[in-house]
């Protein structure tokens, strides 16, 4: 084969895996946002000091436990005692518990920045405590949350390389085979870093729109 051959058949190889790709960033970065948010909404205003601490802790152990050792605990681990997930699942579901962890953090550094006086002036103005959460503060503390989200969706996609670990068919899965049967490493890890790049940066220029249009950029 010529090396013009190689490489498209590598491609072409890659390229099968762009899909899942896509879909674990995806369905990770839907659920770490709104079971962030709710973290967050229930550190920030619930004002229960059981649940407090429990958050902090859960988010402490998400964030500073490798994220491939929470991968092996649902695939295999919930495996061993009858619970059996498929990789793509389990991928889901462990980077969207650790990207829960994340945005909690970064909603809850949105909500802090606002200044203390609106929630007081919106409910002296007659607005519920919910309709001062949700109408009032959360469209605010979004635009400030903006930089960071993006900034964690870029990365949350070039992390879902290590969920080929649990045999989950993504780029670096279908890359880690085609070099075990033809040990043209540099080629095909080459290309693959390719296809994460144009990946991720149409993704980065859509976090710099929206941050343009709705964050602080704005004006």
């Amino acid at each position: 084969m010529t090396g013009f051959s190689i490489f498209f058949s590598v491609v072409e190889g890659l390229v099968a895996g762009l899909g899942v790709t896509a879909f674990v960033t995806i369905a990770s970065l839907a659920l770490a946002t709104a079971f962030g948010f709710f973290l967050a909404l229930l550190r920030q205003f619930a004002g229960i000091k059981l649940i407090d601490p429990a958050i902090d802790a859960c988010c402490e152990i998400l964030c500073n436990v490798p994220a491939l050792t929470h991968l092996f605990i649902l695939y295999f681990g919930l495996a061993s005692i009858g619970v059996k997930l498929t990789s793509i699942t389990a991928a889901v579901l462990g980077l969207g518990l650790i990207g829960a962890a994340i945005t909690c953090a970064i909603f809850r550094a949105g909500f802090a920045a606002l200044p203390g006086g609106q929630a007081e002036a919106a409910l002296a103005a007659g607005l519920t405590p919910l309709q001062t959460i949700f109408e009032i503060l959360t469209p605010q503390a979004m635009r400030i949350a903006l930089p960071g989200l993006g900034n964690y969706a870029v990365q949350l996609l070039k992390d879902t390389s290590v969920v080929s670990a649990i045999a989950a068919p993504e780029i670096m899965f279908f890359a880690r085979s085609m070099v075990t049967s033809s040990f043209q490493t540099t080629m095909i890890y080459a290309t693959a870093a390719a296809l994460y790049l144009l990946l991720s940066l149409p993704l980065m220029q859509a976090t710099r729109f929206l941050e343009r249009r709705y964050g602080r950029l704005k004006g």
